[in-house]
């Protein structure tokens, strides 16, 4: 099959490709789900299975990791369509001590271990930084699929991890100063500061600009799917205006989505939802394609590696978990598991800390392994978590709403 992609026809790869990555995640989503569990870690394993690693018929390049960014946006955007901005701003305490104690918890952890373990201070600093780290897709994903965004520790979890990426942010920034030789902290509060105003701001009052301008500009457009064209500049714009605030692009997507939440009619939501099917699996089999078994290169790696991962699963469980504990045990427990997936955001700062020299590739390895292994073990622990939560009942008033 390796072969059959290289000898392929320009025209020829790129659907070829897609078809490879398509159909493998959605074989193996469907034998998940036959077996009763998540068909998303299914998904991750066809990563790993047609990688490098395995059978090599894929490895990751600028055409996948394209198609995997525009699936977790559009992810993030329809979880966003399911989620009024007014319920998420109600627990916004709990989810700023939510993300905070997330993110004190496992920096030290990670740090600590790797110290202890006699990994140099730079490398060991990083690997907590890559800990701090939050991968919301995974988690939205398995509790969109299971009609429990609208509980009230679905709502933490997705507002937490917001912020958590401002925090990450924050952590990031001081953490490549130190492996430049400078830290700015001017640079890192204004980065700070910009990134918090332009977050608080869109979840404050982007819904109700929306309300008030898109029934404006739709009664002066001819489109058959003005509404639709009219989200999709939104989600783009609010993205790219992330970027530059300083945040990631899907905490922009989220914004969008939830600013329309109100404003848009059911059509928009289903339409959403079929360029979202075909996008994610991008976006899960890009995580397996980065297995890297480097990190099992020798015996004192791979007893570090499995060290590194459960004080992973360990970490954010009891950070984030306390920081919930106020809402009750068991919405403590639900947040803890739901901030536990590092995915895409750990092999970012791994990436950067290789980039700059800071980590070798054996470290490296333990980063992107963790990755992994996180945001595989994150979907069965959610549902053991959330079992016997109902899903949401759509109300009357949603469903003349959403039209």
């Amino acid at each position: 099959m390796f072969a059959l992609l290289i000898e392929a026809s320009a025209a020829a790869r790129i659907p070829l490709a897609m078809l490879l990555v398509f159909a493998s995640a959605k074989l193996l989503s469907e034998l998940f789900e036959r077996l009763g569990q998540p068909g998303i870690v299914g998904e991750i394993l066809a990563g790993i299975l047609i990688g490098p690693q395995v059978l090599g018929w894929m490895a990751p390049n600028e055409t996948l990791t394209t198609l995997a960014d525009l699936g977790v946006m559009f992810l993030l955007f329809r979880v966003g369509l399911e989620v009024k901005a007014s319920e998420l701003m109600k627990v916004g305490g709990s989810a700023m001590l939510v993300a905070t104690t997330g993110v004190i918890v496992p920096f030290v952890m990670g740090w600590g271990i790797c110290r202890l373990w006699g990994a140099p201070t730079l490398e060991s600093i990083f690997i907590g930084a890559a800990m701090v780290a939050t991968s919301v897709g995974i988690t939205a994903q398995v509790l969109a699929a299971a009609g429990l965004l609208q509980t009230r520790a679905a709502r933490v979890i997705l507002a937490a991890a917001v912020v958590d990426d401002v925090l990450g942010l924050i952590v990031l920034a001081a953490v490549s100063g130190v492996a430049r030789g400078s830290v700015s902290y001017l640079d890192i509060a204004l980065t700070g500061a910009l990134a918090l105003g332009f977050t608080v701001f869109v979840a404050m009052f982007g819904t109700r600009a929306v309300r008030r301008i898109m029934p404006k500009v739709q009664a002066r457009m001819a489109l058959v799917e003005s509404q639709f064209a009219l989200g999709m500049t939104l989600l783009f714009a609010l993205s790219l205006l992330a970027v530059y605030a300083g945040v990631a692009a899907i905490v922009g997507a989220f914004l969008a989505g939830m600013a329309l939440s109100e404003a848009v009619d059911r059509r928009v939501l289903d339409l959403t939802n079929g360029v979202t099917e075909l996008l994610v699996p991008f976006f899960l089999v890009g995580i397996g394609l980065h297995f890297d078994i480097s990190a099992f290169a020798n015996p004192s790696m791979m007893a570090l590696a499995g060290v590194i991962l459960a004080a992973a699963l360990v970490s954010k469980f009891i950070g984030c978990g306390l920081g919930a504990l106020g809402m009750g045990r068991t919405d403590a427990l639900r947040v803890g598991v739901g901030m536990i997936p590092r995915g895409e955001v750990g092999m970012v700062v791994a990436q950067i800390g290789l980039r700059m020299g800071a980590i070798e590739q054996s470290y490296y390895g333990i980063v992107v392994f963790l990755s992994i292994a996180t945001t595989m073990f994150a979907p069965p622990l959610l549902k053991m978590a959330f079992r016997g939560e109902a899903p949401a009942r759509i109300e009357p008033e949603d469903i003349v709403r959403l039209g």
